[in-house]
């Protein structure tokens, strides 16, 4: 009598448990591995950049690579204006592609 009483408690516990466990694989394939993939290609590219490319910051601002240090970007927006901004502040690289259209 007592046998029973103990099996059907850790039946419980696992009944318990699984539904969670289950949830986290779920999470963890729709939310954060997607999340973590788009970070690794957004680091890879901001490595990537160099002097000439041309850019969109977030704000939305296009402009051309003048100079480009660890942390710092120098972006060429007409003939005269420079601006400076924090590398992290890009949003994508622009190609030829994207260019034409």
């Amino acid at each position: 009598m007592f046998q029973l009483a103990s099996t059907t408690g850790s039946g419980s516990i696992l009944g318990l448990v699984g539904p969670f466990v289950l949830m986290f694989v779920v999470f963890y394939f729709l939310l954060i591995r997607p999340q973590q993939k788009k970070t690794k290609t957004r680091n890879s590219m901001l490595k990537a950049l160099k002097k000439g490319d041309k850019i969109v910051t977030i704000g939305g601002l296009h402009g051309t690579i003048v100079e480009l240090s660890d942390d710092i970007v120098v972006l060429r927006v007409n003939d005269v204006t420079k601006l400076t901004f924090d590398r992290g502040s890009i949003s994508h690289a622009v190609t030829v592609a994207e260019e034409k259209e």
